[in-house]
């Protein structure tokens, strides 16, 4: 399959479908004026594979996608985020006509003919003007390496693959990392297990009472401060620090929450410090987040010295071709959304390219 369109947008989250969307209001038809492309199996980006336990309820911070809204008599908070979000997005798709190509795995992204783009993918080969990358982080989950990993007896797991609690029962666990995520399963598996450790590399910080937009704002100018420098970005929640939630506060009060520093090694039997602690586990449950999944970029040459891609918008400054969204300071799904419209905007900025005819951009074909 080779196919010519003005844009191809890889991965069909929060930030693929916000973007879809607004090319949609733009007047660009799926399949000519722009295709989707997702390497997911179904609808419902990253959220379809999150673990059974993660309710709506727990989610932090889900936002509507543009146009449409998710309900509450579609959203009930004791249902897994991972059928609520999935069965939302796929009415998305199907409310916009969006016409999703998958499971679609690209490839690699190169330079084509008369300055456009190629995207080459498991499906065939797709020439496009402009390129909406929203691939996320799910596909990258980050594993820290640490001596004598390779002797541990026991089990070593990480968050893209936590099963939930159930897992755990009756076995001592050591749980890594100081993210949200870390938090949700050290206070899941203390429930069921025999005993649970609690290691992170700084001390976490906790806040409590609301968190309003001024502190939201501070936190993405934090990131996008890094974006900006050419260095890899650090999700918006590694800057907010972690709410005090009633759930926490109890297991604070149990001392679930007491917090060691992170270990020297790995033994075959658990881990150590340099001072001579030794912790037996059964399990390590590696808490230690994701890292954005643009490998397929790596011919565009895109990347700073200091390893990261930097962005002036959504518009990555080494190709204006090339729009990342859901990358740094657009990775919450509120932030996602505002890049999705602003990358549009941007890529209707672009010279008009050798091949087809960019669409009047009066012509709304969907939306409110």
């Amino acid at each position: 399959m080779n196919n010519s369109v003005d844009v191809v947008v890889i991965g069909a989250g929060q930030a693929g479908l916000s973007g879809a969307y607004h090319l949609r209001r733009a007047g660009y038809e799926p399949g000519t004026g722009f295709v989707v492309l997702d390497h997911a199996p179904a609808p419902g980006g990253a959220w379809q594979f999150r673990w059974p336990s993660l309710t709506y309820g727990k989610v932090h911070g889900m936002y509507d996608l543009p146009g449409m809204r998710l309900t509450s008599d579609d959203a009930d908070p004791e249902r897994p985020s991972s059928e609520v979000i999935p069965a939302y997005f796929a009415r998305y798709e199907r409310a916009f006509d969006l016409r999703v190509v998958r499971p679609v795995h690209v490839d690699a992204v190169r330079d084509g003919e008369d300055g456009r783009l190629l995207v080459e993918t498991s499906a065939g080969t797709w020439s496009a003007r402009a390129l909406i990358n929203a691939t996320g982080t799910w596909d990258r989950p980050f594993w820290p390496r640490y001596p004598g990993q390779e002797t541990f007896r026991g089990r070593q797991l990480h968050t893209a693959q936590y099963p939930g609690p159930e897992a755990f029962a009756g076995q001592r666990v050591i749980v890594v990392g100081g993210g949200t995520s870390g938090v949700q399963h050290l206070l899941e598996v203390a429930e069921v297990a025999a005993e649970t450790t609690w290691v992170t590399r700084r001390p976490p910080v906790f806040h409590a009472g609301p968190f309003g937009e001024d502190q939201g704002r501070a936190a993405v100018a934090l990131v996008e401060e890094r974006v900006r420098r050419g260095l890899p970005p650090q999700s918006v929640v590694s800057v907010t620090g972690l709410p005090m939630t009633e759930a926490m506060q109890r297991a604070r009060d149990k001392g679930v929450l007491e917090r060691l520093p992170m270990f020297e090694r790995i033994t075959p039997s658990g881990v150590a410090w340099a001072d001579g602690r030794h912790v037996d586990a059964d399990v390590i449950l590696w808490a230690t987040g994701f890292r954005a999944a643009i490998d397929h970029l790596a011919p565009l040459r895109l990347r700073e010295p200091g390893g990261g891609i930097t962005v002036e918008g959504t518009r990555a400054v080494r190709d204006p071709r090339v729009h990342l969204v859901g990358y740094g300071p657009s990775a919450s799904t509120v932030g996602a959304n505002r890049a999705g419209r602003a990358a549009v905007r941007e890529i209707q900025e672009l010279p008009a390219a050798p091949y087809g005819s960019r669409p009047s951009p009066e012509r709304v074909a969907v939306g409110r």
